[in-house]
């Protein structure tokens, strides 16, 4: 039977822990200079800046992690009440104490020679304005309270917890997207409505804020029943329900539907939002090539960047009336693509085949070592006659398709190459995936000596992963390069082919849909190595948060967000098997008082 407990029934030291993660997580913030730079941005005026936000949610996070308690199974969990809250409340009192002795310290003790951003900016955002003593007690009072309303979500009811969560992180999106939801209202030509939302300074108004929050609290709780989810399920039922001649011709409405929404998805999106969908989309692109070699073929490859600069330099230098080497003819790009495809088919087998006997980190490092090569060679002055080294090759012409001209500056027609390549890249995957020789690559990865007992051709097989995957990649280089219009070797560093491996990671090795959900995650929100995403203030400090970001999926959720069955299965498999051990014939088994 469950029982209330006293508010001071809990472990002290998974308090004090928790607080001083709180505390530590506030106080990196505000040193990196995060907390400063980012209360340039208002997200609901007289209310909430995107500083605050950063730092708010920490004491959320921990005032919840404090009060979460392990629920023994056969055992009734305790009550969740006023301990809970006291619980939160002391994680926050402890770190805003500590976040309020880092401000007073910074204001005493000149610490920008070790942290640079630790200056008058920080201390005034830390003390919201009003000097370190004040300051002081009104950010013990802001991690308080939200490490209250934190340990107060254990306490509401599923419900409400949901609808809070909803109303509050809807609003939240939309005023942190401010730009990108007026340049969608502005597609759909509704230009009035940003007015009535946002103020002419930036931000939501209060009113707004708090219609936004009533709206879609209204919608969670009359629209019950009737969310995606439920949709989705009804039209599956009732599609499974049709006879094969409807289907069919449903199927051809779809298609219809869906040339109909990539006709018109880019004059809706604008040209800010279709330059990001052109990102994500080449992104994508690398991420579905990268994934043949390492989430089919199970070869990583940190070196993938290699094959999208020879994509990249290939259309440049068979296209561009500017190329160092005025010996090769000047090609169209129509003419000049095949040229490159087997060019890098070649350079794919090329270094496919000395470490094909190379496994797990022997393999990473090699591939790493030809592509930092690969990148010298175009920055070195030994190519400089037909590369251009470090001056790199410009003027390379967009692409045409007859009198229809894809110029690289137009992104709206840029959209239609990359959803095209994107769609083609995605088919070829998925029917490479089921195809016998996607079943090879499987064997192959989880056991090369059996599958080559079997019959498979290992050499062969790996040697196809690595120049189909090379090909893909070459793609993506040539468009590239015809959209940006120049191509230089810093654009190649091993930096991308690191993003490229993180994106496929947190999306799920081996899974095409959770691959482009990894692409819109980070390429999309965050942005590429050198491209802005749709969190443009987030720019600086995106590698820091890849790095986040990699480190937690691979510690919670190593399979990533949208698995494979197949590898998911695999990777819990082998977890399972570096822990038999246990269970090995001799270990002592005690079951009833009697030692087997």
């Amino acid at each position: 039977m469950s029982t209330t407990r006293s508010i001071t029934d809990f472990e002290t030291k998974d308090v004090l822990v928790q607080s001083a993660l709180a505390a530590l997580a506030i106080s990196f913030i505000a040193a990196i200079g995060m907390l400063e730079e980012f209360n340039n941005r208002i997200l609901i005026t007289s209310l909430l800046s995107l500083g605050y936000l950063a730092i708010g949610w920490v004491p959320i996070l921990f005032g919840y992690r404090a009060s979460t308690e392990v629920v023994i199974e056969g055992v009734d969990p305790p009550v969740k009440g006023p301990r809970d809250l006291f619980v939160g409340g002391t994680v926050g009192v402890i770190a805003g104490v500590v976040v309020s002795a880092f401000a007073w310290l910074a204001s005493s003790v000149d610490l920008t020679g070790i942290f640079i951003h630790t200056g008058p900016g920080m201390q005034s955002v830390l003390t919201f304005g009003q000097g370190i003593g004040f300051g002081s007690l009104l950010m013990i009072i802001f991690c308080t309270v939200l490490g209250i309303f934190g340990a107060s979500l254990h306490v509401m009811s599923p419900t409400l917890r949901s609808i809070i969560g909803v109303a509050l992180g809807t609003t939240i999106v939309i005023a942190i997207f401010e730009a990108d939801v007026k340049e969608l209202f502005k597609g759909f030509r509704v230009r009035g409505a940003t007015s009535l939302l946002y103020t002419p300074t930036g931000g939501l108004t209060i009113v707004s804020a708090a219609a936004i929050a009533a709206l879609v609290t209204t919608i969670k709780v009359y629209g019950k029943g009737h969310g995606p989810n439920a949709v989705y399920e009804r039209v599956k039922q009732h599609h499974t329900n049709q006879s094969p001649e409807i289907r069919r011709r449903n199927s051809w409405l779809w298609g219809a539907a869906g040339v109909a929404a990539y006709l018109v998805t880019p004059q809706i999106l604008g040209k800010s939002l279709s330059e990001t969908a052109v990102t994500v989309g080449l992104f994508l692109v690398l991420g579905l090539g990268l994934n043949i070699v390492v989430g089919q073929a199970g070869m990583l490859d940190l070196g993938y960047v290699a094959f999208f600069a020879v994509g990249a330099y290939g259309i440049a230098m068979l296209t561009s009336p500017f190329r160092p080497a005025q010996w090769i003819p000047q090609l169209d790009f129509w003419v000049a693509l095949p040229i490159v495809v087997i060019v890098a088919a070649f350079v794919g087998i090329l270094v496919g085949t000395p470490v094909i006997r190379m496994r797990g980190d022997y393999l990473a490092i090699v591939t790493l070592g030809f592509g930092e090569i690969i990148q010298k060679l175009f920055l070195s002055d030994w190519w400089k006659p037909v590369v251009g080294g470090a001056q790199g090759i410009t003027n390379v012409p967009s692409v045409s398709i007859g009198p229809v001209e894809f110029a690289g500056a137009n992104s709206k027609m840029v959209f239609y190459l990359v959803a095209v390549l994107v769609a083609g890249v995605f088919v070829l995957s998925h029917r490479l995936q089921y195809s016998r020789v996607g079943r090879s690559w499987a064997a192959l990865r989880e056991d090369e000596q059996i599958a080559e007992a079997m019959g498979i051709n290992t050499v062969t097989s790996k040697l196809l992963a690595f120049s189909i995957g090379a090909v893909i990649a070459a793609l993506g280089g040539a468009l590239f390069a015809a959209k940006v219009g120049s191509v230089f070797p810093s654009s190649f560093k091993l930096l991308v082919s690191l993003v490229i491996l993180v994106v496929i990671i947190v999306g799920g090795l081996g899974s095409l849909r959770g691959i482009a959900v990894g692409a819109v995650v980070l390429i999309g929100l965050l942005g590429g190595p050198t491209l802005p995403g749709l969190l443009r203030e987030f720019g600086r400090f995106k590698l820091l948060i890849y790095g986040i970001i990699l480190i937690y999926m691979m510690l919670k959720r190593p399979e990533g967000l949208l698995p494979s069955v197949t590898r998911s299965r695999e990777l819990h498999h082998s977890e399972m098997t570096q822990d038999a051990w246990l269970d090995k014939a001799g270990d002592f088994e005690e079951e009833e008082g009697v030692t087997t």
